[in-house]
């Protein structure tokens, strides 16, 4: 059973998250460790729940959209996870086109202004 567990130095270590995140975590209930005295212990859920909110975050989920998530396959099961994940990533999805157009537009205008100020300045020289 020690393999399979890890205590909250390892949990930051592991994920390379710092104490203030993990606990902030805890706080918002998105992992419930198991506690001994003071001491926390780290199971296979909850490890595995960590590496889904981290894949999460680097999709630019919000963590309340993580926990609602989370949430889903406590109370109706893995199908119900599933079509909620299609559901969260075709938004997602749409949020971060929207996002690089905008990011597009922003790189466009800028090289056509640092373009424009370059021939200023070489056709003033």
């Amino acid at each position: 059973m020690g393999d399979t567990r890890l205590t909250f130095k390892e949990m930051c270590a592991k994920f390379d998250v710092t104490p203030r995140t993990l606990r902030y975590y805890e706080y918002i209930e998105l992992l419930t460790p198991e506690r001994d005295g003071r001491a926390r212990h780290y199971g296979p859920r909850e490890i595995a729940r960590m590496t889904l909110i981290l894949r999460g975050r680097k999709f630019g989920f919000q963590l309340e959209e993580i926990r609602q998530w989370l949430l889903i396959y406590e109370h109706e099961g893995t199908e119900a996870q599933m079509r909620a994940w299609i559901a969260m990533a075709d938004r997602q999805l749409a949020h971060l086109e929207d996002e690089r157009r905008q990011l597009d537009d922003a790189m466009n205008e800028l090289k056509a202004l640092r373009d424009e100020t370059d021939e200023t300045l070489n056709g003033a020289g």
